[in-house]
């Protein structure tokens, strides 16, 4: 059974930084593409950053192009969501989510909700002053 525990969430002023981190048991992480999602308040989930199984291609939202960073470490289990330049648009809950098929390029997609197998509860990010 795959579980995602995301943590690293919290409130940060405009302009700040936070870095998510999410980790992966119960089967060998190397063998998931990693991504976040976001959903706000009355406003649909939608993808944010996708990375592959090696960590050597990464994908962004391009709301978040130039200021988030995906990374993975597959000996720690973990992916990460480093968020620079926050802006108050950015808050909302952080899910980070784990497939063994789709490739990370999908994760950009609207139908990969649909797709992605495995979800984490989510962490809430507020960014206000």
């Amino acid at each position: 059974q795959v579980q995602l525990i995301e943590s690293g969430g919290g409130l940060v002023q405009p302009g700040g930084s936070l870095r998510l981190s999410c980790g992966l048991s119960g089967n060998t992480f190397s063998t998931y593409t990693m991504g976040w999602f976001r959903q706000a308040p009355g406003k649909e989930r939608e993808s944010v950053a996708a990375i592959s199984r090696s960590g050597g291609s990464t994908y962004y939202a391009d709301s978040v192009k130039g200021r988030f960073i995906i990374s993975r470490d597959n000996a720690k289990n973990t992916v990460f969501l480093e968020m620079h330049f926050l802006k108050p648009e950015d808050s909302a809950v952080y899910y980070c989510a784990a497939d063994n098929a789709l490739e990370p390029q999908g994760w950009m997609l609207p139908e990969a909700l649909a797709v992605v197998t495995y979800w984490g509860q989510g962490t809430q990010v507020t960014v206000s002053s």
